[in-house]
C-alpha cells in the first residue's frame, strides 16, 4: 500500500523503512499535515499522522477527494482527528495504543529528578567553572506523596518507581484498580495531600483544564507539577500564575496546549511569537522538554511495527484490534 507518512523526522525514518520492508511504499514527507499540505497525499491509499498534524474536518474532506481510504495513527491520543468525519467520509482509522509505557514513565521520574535537585542549573554552573553549591537544595524524595492523575499503565509505572524512593502514593482515576496499591482520592483531596503532581489522563472533555485556578488554589505551597501526558490537561495561562505567586514551586513539562507548530521544530533562528512558553522558559523552576518523553529505541520499534500492522489489515480488509470505531 502507497502511504504520505506526514511529519516524518530523522529519528524515525530507519525504524519505519526497517519495519516496512517491501510490504508498503512509503512516502515521507517532512511537513505537517494541514488543509495547504494535504495535495502531497495524492496517490495514496493511505496517510499516516504524528500527533500534531491536522486531522479536522476540511483536511479530511480534502484527503477523501484525493481517494485517501484510510488513516494509520503514529500515536496513542486521537484528539486531533475528527473521528466522526473519518468514520462520515468512509476512512478506516487506526491508531498505536501502546509503545512503551516505560519510556514516558521513566521520562516523567526524570524530569522529577532534575527539578528537585536543579541539575540543569548545576550542570550549566559547573560548564562556566562557578562551583557553588548555593541555591540548589533539592528535598528527599522519601517519605513524600506523589498524586498520580490517571492510572493506566504510564501511572502506575510512575506510582511503583516512585514506591521505590519510598513515597507514598495516592491517586485520581475514574475507574479506580483495587488491585494496585495506592490511595484513591477525589482531584480536590489528591491536590490538597500531595506534594508532587503527576498528570497522565487521556484529554477529554471532562480532564480539559483540569489543572486550573481552582485546583492549584487548593495544593500545598510550593507543590511540583509534572505533565507527560496531555498539554491541555493544564491551563497554562492559571499555572504561570502559580508559578509567579510560589503556590506551584516547581513545573516539568514534556507536553503543552500550543505546541503545535513549536515542538518537533527547530526554532533556533526564530523569533518565538508564543509569549506563555517564552515566560515560562525565563523560570528556574520550569523544566520542558519538547514532547520527548516516548523517544525511546524500545518505543520507535514498536510505533513502527504496530502503524505497518495496522496497513496490514487495512490492505487485508481485516478489522484489527488498534482500529478506532
Amino acid at each position: 500500500m502507497k502511504t504520505a507518512f506526514y511529519s516524518t523526522h530523522k529519528f524515525e525514518r530507519d525504524f519505519l523503512l526497517q519495519a516496512a520492508g517491501d510490504q508498503h511504499e512509503l512516502v515521507l514527507l517532512e511537513p505537517a499535515l494541514s488543509l495547504a499540505t494535504a495535495p502531497l497525499a495524492a496517490g495514496c491509499e493511505a496517510v499516516c499522522i504524528f500527533v500534531n498534524d491536522d486531522g479536522s474536518a476540511p483536511v479530511l474532506e480534502k484527503l477523501a477527494a484525493l481517494g485517501v481510504k484510510y488513516l494509520a495513527l503514529r500515536s496513542a491520543g486521537f484528539n486531533h482527528v475528527d473521528i466522526q468525519v473519518a468514520h462520515a467520509l468512509g476512512m478506516r482509522i487506526a491508531r498505536v495504543p501502546e509503545y512503551s509505557p516505560y519510556a514516558v514513565a521513566e521520562h516523567t521520574v526524570a524530569l522529577i529528578l532534575a527539578l528537585n535537585r536543579k541539575l540543569v542549573r548545576a550542570h550549566n554552573r559547573i560548564r562556566d567553572l562557578n562551583f557553588s553549591l548555593d541555591g540548589l537544595t533539592g528535598f528527599d524524595l522519601h517519605g513524600k506523596t506523589v498524586g498520580i492523575i490517571g492510572m493506566g499503565k504510564i501511572g502506575k509505572i510512575v506510582g511503583q518507581i516512585m514506591r521505590g524512593f519510598g513515597c507514598k502514593i495516592i491517586a485520581f482515576d475514574r475507574y479506580p484498580d483495587p488491585s494496585y496499591e495506592a490511595t484513591y482520592l477525589s482531584i480536590d483531596e489528591l491536590c490538597r495531600q500531595a506534594d508532587i503532581i503527576s498528570l497522565h489522563a487521556p484529554l477529554t472533555p471532562e480532564t480539559e483544564y483540569i489543572i486550573n485556578k481552582q485546583s492549584i488554589a487548593k495544593m500545598k505551597k510550593g507543590v511540583m507539577l509534572i505533565n507527560t501526558s496531555r498539554g491541555r490537561l493544564i491551563n497554562t495561562l492559571d499555572v504561570t500564575e502559580g508559578l509567579k505567586s510560589g503556590q506551584i514551586g516547581y513545573l516539568g513539562l514534556d507536553v503543552y496546549e500550543e505546541e503545535r507548530g513549536l515542538f518537533f521544530e527547530d526554532h533556533s533562528s526564530d523569533i518565538v511569537q508564543d509569549d506563555v512558553i517564552s515566560r515560562l522558559i525565563t523560570f528556574a523552576n520550569v523544566l520542558i522538554t519538547s514532547h520527548q518523553a516516548f523517544l525511546t529505541d524500545t518505543a520507535l520499534k514498536n510505533i513502527a511495527a504496530t502503524t505497518m500492522f495496522n496497513l496490514d489489515c487495512f490492505v487485508k480488509g481485516e478489522k484489527g484490534v488498534n482500529e478506532l470505531g
